[in-house]
């Protein structure tokens, strides 16, 4: 079976005045239907790049990216933005929801731009946010919410499509660690449906949820390896 990603020798570099910063240097990796990836790294080794590619919001300088049997490499932003909205759901530190809108609203955004019609995107929207714990919470607005139950509703945005892979970006960054617990539980049972999840992530904790660990450095792979402390995590994420 083909993997669901596959990129080879990405490099992105970006020039700045007389100056040429090389982010990516030459990246391969592929990932697998249903596996849970953390993307890990210091400032500057190169990993928000390479989510930024593997999310098809940027494109690289050379190498291929072949998701789910298309190659994504070289094409223009309009086809990028489709590919987008059917293929991937992102989850941001920011949560990045609309304040005027309800949570079901929020919820149901992406599926305007899929061409639903109404009564069906507000009625997949209820479910999905049933499906993350917040079947009470749907007419609420973003400032009517806790920081962990505005992730709840980002989570729930980033599965309405059914997309290929779902990318976390720090999705605990501005949670407190309760909340940061519960979060991860969350993904983890998202994971645990079969959705392909990538998550970006800074901390050693939060990167212990995931299967398999990639660690970048200087614009290249350092280390790629199966997480053996899996279980240790999950536990502790059940206390």
């Amino acid at each position: 079976m083909e993997p669901l990603i596959t990129i080879k020798d990405i490099g992105r570099k970006y020039v700045i005045g007389s100056e040429t910063i090389h982010a990516l240097k030459s990246v391969s990796l592929s990932i697998n239907k249903g596996e849970f990836v953390a993307l890990m790294g210091p400032s500057g080794s190169g990993k928000s790049t390479l989510m930024n590619i593997l999310g098809c919001l940027d494109t690289p300088t050379k190498g291929t990216y072949i998701l789910n049997g298309i190659d994504v490499s070289h094409m223009t932003e309009n086809d990028l933005a489709e590919v987008r909205n059917s293929e991937i759901g992102f989850v941001f530190q920011t949560f990045n929801l609309l304040p005027r809108n309800s949570a079901l609203e929020n919820v149901a955004l992406p599926l305007v731009y899929a061409g639903v019609s109404k009564t069906d995107r507000l009625d997949r929207a209820k479910k999905t946010l049933e499906n993350v714990g917040l079947g009470n919470r749907v007419d609420h607005r973003p400032n009517e919410l806790s920081g962990g139950q505005r992730q709840r509703v980002a989570v729930a945005r980033a599965l309405i499509n059914n997309p290929s892979i779902i990318l976390a970006d720090e999705p605990t960054g501005n949670l407190d660690t309760k909340t940061s617990i519960e979060i991860m539980g969350l993904i983890e049972d998202i994971h645990d449906k079969g959705n392909t999840i990538i998550l970006v992530t800074h901390e050693e904790d939060i990167a212990l949820h995931a299967h398999r660990i990639v660690r970048m450095r200087d614009g290249l792979i350092e280390n790629d390896y199966v997480n053996t402390d899996i279980h240790r995590s999950r536990d502790a994420a059940k206390v």
